[in-house]
């Protein structure tokens, strides 16, 4: 990873222009910690950041209002967790909610219809929050072996997107995942227990755990109870 831009350079964590977005090239990128974040008009750019934002599932901060969130939900009755039944939408409805400071999205049709081969794959994966019948928030990542790589979520409802992480959050704890990649630092995952690591620790964990087996993806509710034993 010498080649990344440091701290000091204009874009730090650049890797690398050009390629393609094939299920093979994406796999080998993400094996080695690298993904792919551009905006419309520009070549594919590769990054790999150095420090690495990522979320220890054992270190999420269920604060007292998303337990309180949870509650009154699954009280009334309306209220689920889906895996993997609208991965193209959520994805769709993430391009429609850039990132805070970033105008319009790095979620291109060509990013879509590449992540969406991946889905068909088995490696890239959707969490979804339903009420009412109707899909409300959610969240889209790649899993290899027992590594979990968070790319986009959305939300249109208060806490919606953040339900859909604990709930991933509950399945990792099940599924020997140790942490979330949250590939760049924001306020946001910060207040939800991530923190940055150097890259060296972080790729030295891909190397580890990626060659696993990778987990049957399925929602069970005992993920609530996993969850609800953080502090």
């Amino acid at each position: 990873m010498e080649q990344c831009w440091g701290p000091l350079d204009p874009l730090p964590g650049l890797l690398a222009a050009g390629a393609d977005l094939s299920p093979a090239t994406l796999i080998q990128a993400y094996r080695h910690g690298i993904f792919p974040w551009f905006s419309s008009g520009q070549p594919i750019l590769w990054w790999s950041p150095d420090p690495r934002m990522v979320l220890p599932v054992s270190g999420f901060r269920m604060r007292r209002s998303l337990r309180q969130t949870l509650a009154r939900r699954l009280a009334q009755g309306n209220f689920e967790i889906r895996f993997d039944t609208q991965f193209e939408t959520v994805m769709r409805a993430c391009a429609q909610s850039p990132r805070p400071q970033q105008q319009g999205t790095w979620i291109s049709e060509d990013m879509i219809q590449a992540y969406v081969k991946l889905h068909r794959m088995g490696i890239a994966h959707s969490v979804e929050t339903w009420v009412d019948g109707q899909l409300q928030a959610g969240l889209y990542g790649i899993n290899l072996g027992r590594a979990m790589f968070g790319e986009s979520m959305f939300t249109r409802i208060p806490d919606g997107s953040k339900l859909a992480l604990a709930a991933l959050v509950g399945f990792c704890l099940d599924n020997d995942i140790e942490w979330i990649d949250c590939q760049q630092n924001t306020r946001h995952l910060a207040s939800m227990g991530a923190h940055e690591i150097e890259r060296k620790a972080f790729t030295d964990w891909l190397t580890r755990v990626t060659e696993k087996a990778p987990p049957s993806w399925q929602f069970n509710s005992v993920y609530w109870d996993r969850v609800s034993r953080l502090r």
